[in-house]
């Protein structure tokens, strides 16, 4: 299974969670407690997700960018 979809799935559970607690901490109710943990943080699990692929890809393409070493180094000067 790959690392990012763990991650996902280890967030889910966290978030989920904790959008049960608050949610029952604020309406007492366990079904409607349970109607906005399951949509809220699956739908933010499926975002985080994508966030994590655009970040890799940013990253990718700064990577692949000839000066990137040079500007990450702090070397600002043309070469």
């Amino acid at each position: 299974m790959p690392r990012d979809l763990i991650k996902t799935l280890t967030y889910l559970s966290v978030h989920l969670t904790v959008g049960f607690t608050v949610a029952y901490a604020l309406t007492g109710s366990i079904a409607l407690a349970g109607g906005i943990a399951l949509i809220e943080p699956c739908i933010n699990a499926v975002a985080f997700y994508f966030h994590e692929q655009a970040w890799k890809k940013a990253d990718a393409r700064k990577a692949a960018t000839p000066d990137a070493a040079r500007f990450a180094s702090g070397n600002l000067q043309p070469a």
